[in-house]
């Protein structure tokens, strides 16, 4: 996971990410995230929305957080989490932009986004890492920590927070409008003309 879409080494970011770090951020840089993230896929972002409605606190304070589109497997015996492999993100697209506006920093998952989640990234001050799919075991050796905080009756889908270490993602929305679903292919299609 040491290469990286523009040949540079991955950049090593700590959680929270500072809005320093956030505007440096462009699209197609490769990371490594170490810190506490969070967790939640469709049916936890439904009970997100619910409580923002009914004006109930949320199972986590989304300013600043980092939170991962994934649904990890049982942990086995002597491991924090089993398989942590990412959600295809635009599943929780109906719901982000409410969490977005609360502060959150960054998302992670895989797939593109949709115009509207982009645009109140780039309002608000989030980015949107890709995790590489097809890699859950390997990802899952970089979670070194795994707890239910919330809606521990969905499994899976429970809310998790996860402690970290060199997590590799690549930025795909960055602050500055850079998708790297469109420019990705765009240099690809340069390269070998």
């Amino acid at each position: 996971m040491s290469a990286t879409t523009n040949g540079e080494e991955p950049r090593r970011l700590n959680i929270p990410l500072s809005d320093e770090v956030l505007r440096s951020l462009t699209s197609g840089d490769s990371v490594l995230l170490s810190g506490t993230i969070y967790t939640a896929r469709d049916a936890a972002h439904e009970r997100f929305a619910s409580a923002i409605e009914r004006g109930e606190p949320l199972p986590f304070d989304p300013q600043g957080q980092v939170l991962y589109f994934v649904g990890p497997t049982p942990a086995p015996p002597g491991k924090p989490i089993g398989a942590a492999g990412p959600t295809t993100a635009s599943r929780m697209d109906p719901y982000s932009p409410l969490l977005i506006e609360r502060g959150l920093s960054a998302m992670i998952g895989k797939g593109r986004r949709s115009a509207p989640v982009r645009e109140s990234m780039q309002q608000h001050g989030c980015v949107y890492f890709g995790a590489v799919e097809g890699h859950a075991a390997m990802l899952a050796q970089c979670i070194t920590a795994a707890d239910v905080i919330a809606y521990e009756d969905l499994g899976a889908e429970a809310v998790f927070r996860l402690e970290v270490v060199d997590f590799p993602a690549i930025v795909v929305n960055d602050l500055h409008g850079g998708d790297q679903y469109e420019s990705g292919p765009a240099q690809w299609r340069r390269d070998i003309s």
